[in-house]
């Protein structure tokens, strides 16, 4: 087998979707992401990147804060509606049932399975190390509150075969998520080069 040489990119597969949440102008604001990143365990911190220019981005950087809540499939049709209109000419402030946690300013989607309140606790403007006129923003993000329904658990977990989520590709498609492959931290106890 050949390897090609292809042009540099961002070839990081799966990208989650996700849908991040905050206020701006007193309204409730969201966008699609899936440029979104665990950045440590404990504690837990979360990145994301947003292009400089989002609307979104205005509430983060005001607020401090943002929401990050995990879609099923069954939203991917919302998800991409937030994800392509731009609340600078759009109010999406309606499209969703919120609900807040201690922040007040990260809200949240009630039927999302899964819900993240975040604390800003550093950004970071790609700007001064990219080639690009504009970059992008990446807000890291401490999880002061997670939340899901009780049927998306299993042993007080979320469980991805309740959640559902789905996935971005680099050529702008969403796929669901495949079979089970083995137990993590496992699977490899028994490797033998052959």
């Amino acid at each position: 087998m050949t390897k090609n040489k292809i042009r540099p990119g961002v070839y990081v597969y799966p990208m989650p979707v996700s849908i991040i949440g905050t206020i701006v102008k007193g309204k409730p604001t969201f966008m699609a992401l899936a440029w979104i990143n665990v950045v440590e365990y404990k504690p837990p911190l979360i990145a994301i990147s947003s292009f400089e220019s989002h609307y979104t981005n205005l509430g983060i950087k005001e607020n401090q804060t943002f929401s990050v809540n995990i879609p099923s499939e069954g939203m991917v049709e919302v998800a991409d509606y937030v994800g392509v209109v731009s609340g600078k000419e759009i109010d999406k402030s309606e499209v969703f049932e919120v609900f807040y946690g201690e922040l007040k300013t990260a809200p949240m989607i009630q039927h999302a399975p899964i819900n993240l309140e975040c604390k800003v606790v550093k950004s970071i403007n790609t700007t001064e190390f990219s080639e690009a006129e504009r970059g992008h923003e990446i807000f890291i993000g401490k999880v002061v509150g997670a939340y899901a329904d009780e049927y998306y658990l299993t042993n007080g977990i979320p469980d991805i075969t309740k959640v559902k989520p789905f996935i971005f590709s680099i050529d702008n498609k969403y796929w669901k998520i495949g079979e089970f492959l083995g137990s993590a931290f496992s699977i490899g106890k028994t490797y033998k080069k052959e």
